[in-house]
């Protein structure tokens, strides 16, 4: 019989100032440590603290910097003006100082806002790019001609000022949709912003914050790890709270390394990458105009080049550029409107990656099991049915499940006692904000996969009307 213990960790808000690690949790498959790093600026964290990071366990360190690890970056963020009220930084730029391979993941709603489709129309004329501009306040999505124009010169004036193609700077804006930037007060300020570059942890830092919106957490994480016989830096930030749905989630992102890859190479990375992180994240199943991830490769850290995707080295940067986006992914669940808990589903033993996904997904998206989980007390039976029907082939007398600690066979009688020993530890790892996980063991394929939510409550509605003035 395949057995489980509880895992839950303890994280309150203004202790993630502390400069620590905070304590490891074990799963049945796998390890998950979970980090906080301090923020430097005082500027940026005098306005919200960081988020704590869940990586997966893996040949890696945690290493401070974010986007600004990476050999080659720099970045910056400052009070613009573009928000509707308060002076939280509303303004960042991403840079590197060579052409960085790029690539690029973006919504899959048929509405997309202007950023969106500029970044699509950049990445397809060049394969490489320099710099991301990021506002936060509005959208620009829903605001026609006149909207992708303010786009247009907004890149052009960035573009001037770093002595840049234009094709080479991304933008992206998250925000009220409807509205257009706020043009006048964003060209004025993009000289102090460009003067402001650092590749500093600060820069990296200030720049996290001032893409967030409803946020109550920045999100910023690096790592290090050996590729190839060589170290590299995978790091990145990301925004992300509420209109969280696959595909993507209502998030922008960006990550960047020093690795030196192809092209080709890498853009499937970066999708696959995607994936297995922003596209497995959901909290209240409305996927926004904006969403956005761009992703930065420079070269610079003086490893070999990787050609196939086949290759070792190829596989192991894969594993870092997963590390990276799941850490952000499960952060942003984990900072959802209004959320309790971090719900972690865990799937192993399918018959494929796909399948694999596609029943997590169907499980941490229930809006029954989420029911259980704010209720504290799971119904096993509406458990089977999300994960039934997904539709993915498998045979019930061989899944074993893992629910709140407590494990049960398809195949047995599933016990109303079970769920009064689960409704205890499902409160606790709601009291303390903590990680639910539930384990499904398919049977014994190759397909692994996991898939994150969170329980929203009334809180979500508020914080919905709120951003919209």
């Amino acid at each position: 019989m395949y057995s489980c213990t509880p895992h839950f960790v303890s994280l309150k808000l203004p202790d993630l100032f502390a400069p620590q690690i905070l304590s490891s949790f074990g799963s049945c498959k796998r390890d998950i440590r979970v980090f906080a790093m301090s923020s430097n600026l005082k500027e940026a964290s005098n306005y919200i603290p960081p988020a704590p990071i869940f990586l997966p366990e893996g040949p890696w360190k945690q290493i401070p910097g974010g986007v600004t690890a990476a050999e080659g970056f720099k970045a910056a963020g400052i009070y613009g003006g573009l928000r509707a009220k308060g002076e939280k930084p509303d303004l960042a730029l991403v840079t590197c100082d060579v052409d960085a391979i790029s690539a690029g993941a973006f919504t899959t709603n048929v509405v997309a806002a202007a950023p969106v489709i500029y970044c699509k129309n950049a990445l397809d004329i060049s394969k490489t790019a320099r710099a991301v501009l990021i506002n936060a306040g509005q959208a620009n999505a829903a605001t026609g001609d006149a909207g992708y124009q303010d786009v247009i010169e907004c890149v052009d004036t960035v573009a001037k000022l770093l002595k840049m193609r234009l094709t080479e700077v991304m933008i992206e804006s998250t925000g009220v949709i409807g509205q257009r930037i706020k043009k006048d007060a964003l060209l004025n300020s993009l000289p102090k912003l460009v003067n402001s570059l650092s590749s500093s942890i600060e820069g990296a830092d200030s720049a996290a914050v001032a893409i967030t919106t409803t946020d109550l957490v920045s999100k910023s994480v690096a790592i290090e790890s050996e590729v190839g016989g060589r170290y590299i830096r995978v790091g990145g930030m990301a925004k992300g709270s509420g209109m969280i749905h696959p595909n993507m989630a209502t998030m922008l992102g960006v990550v960047t390394t020093d690795a030196l890859v192809n092209s080709d190479v890498w853009r499937k990375m970066v999708q696959v990458a995607v994936n297995r992180s922003f596209n497995q994240i959901t909290v209240d199943g409305d996927t926004s105009t904006n969403d956005t991830v761009i992703a930065l490769a420079s070269g610079l850290s003086g490893s070999s080049r990787i050609s196939s995707i086949n290759s070792n080295e190829a596989v192991q940067l894969q594993a870092c550029l997963d590390a990276v986006m799941q850490g952000l992914a499960k952060s942003i669940a984990w900072d959802g409107e209004g959320a309790t808990c971090l719900i972690e589903v865990s799937v192993t033993g399918a018959d494929n990656e796909a399948g694999a996904a596609k029943i997590a997904r169907s499980v941490a998206s229930s809006s029954l099991n989420i029911a259980g989980v704010i209720g504290s007390y799971p119904w096993y039976t509406r458990f089977s049915m999300s994960l039934f029907y997904s539709a993915m082939p498998c045979d019930e007398n061989q899944i074993v499940c893992c629910l709140s600690a407590i494990s049960f066979h398809f195949s047995a009688k599933i016990l109303s006692g079970k769920r009064s020993a689960a409704a205890p530890r499902i409160e606790s790892a709601s009291r303390i904000r903590g990680v639910h996980i539930f384990i499904i063991v398919i049977d014994d394929g190759i397909g692994n996969s996991q898939g994150w939510s969170l329980p929203i409550q009334t809180k979500y509605s508020k914080f919905g009307f709120e951003f919209a003035d």
